[in-house]
């Protein structure tokens, strides 16, 4: 099966700034673009960090502090809020994924992470693009019958070798129900487990017979 990979959902042409961008010109740049972050990067076009608003935030609830009643802020949100360079105010380092990962690992990585976006490097870890969840979740606007064919030709026929005619699907806004029957009750989790994989796929029941219990007893 063929999962579509970082390089194709990515944004090409991301906004950078250098190391010592004055955070004015960071908040200018910001507006200009508008966009939510923007991309720290050397000379050489390496990323050294990512600056997004939230960064920028704690200037501005530094500026309110004289307010007694303000919770008083976190260590990480003094030293945002005494930044003035985009190497003072960045977080770092920039959490990075190549152009062929899939949607999975990208994913994975932002979710461990706990990031909104990602900073997309080729081999020589230069900068050439910036994937966000946004991104990702644009799998899940696949249309229902691109999913339905990927399922039937290689899922069920290219990868399981099931007879087209035994097993079918149908798809309604990413569901996937499956309808017929599988040589061995063994294979039924084996053709759900590969459908949930499909690009696009939000949730899959399955309402498979089996020709031959394999199964049985076991735990």
């Amino acid at each position: 099966m063929r999962h579509r990979e970082v390089g194709e959902l990515m944004t090409r042409e991301v906004v950078t700034v250098p190391a010592h961008a004055a955070f004015k010109d960071i908040v200018r740049t910001l507006g200009e673009h508008r966009v939510s972050a923007v991309a720290v990067t050397d000379a050489a076009g390496h990323p050294l960090g990512v600056i997004s608003e939230g960064d920028l935030l704690p200037k501005s609830a530094d500026q309110g502090d004289w307010f007694r009643s303000l919770p008083r802020p976190e260590p990480w949100e003094s030293d945002k809020a005494a930044g003035t360079r985009a190497e003072e105010l960045m977080s770092a380092p920039a959490v990075c994924a190549r152009p062929d990962w899939t949607v999975a690992e990208a994913a994975r990585l932002m979710e461990s992470q706990r990031v909104k976006r990602l900073l997309v490097v080729d081999g020589a870890d230069v900068l050439v693009g910036i994937v966000t969840r946004g991104d990702l979740l644009r799998i899940f606007l696949r249309d229902d019958d691109a999913i339905r064919q990927e399922i039937t030709a290689e899922v069920l026929d290219r990868t399981l070798r099931l007879d087209p005619a035994a097993v079918s699907a149908t798809v309604r806004d990413g569901r996937v129900a499956l309808h017929g029957a599988v040589p061995f009750r063994s294979l039924v989790p084996v053709v759900e487990r590969l459908c949930r994989t499909v690009d696009g796929v939000v949730g899959v029941t399955e309402h498979l017979a089996w020709e031959t219990d394999d199964v049985g007893s076991r735990p």
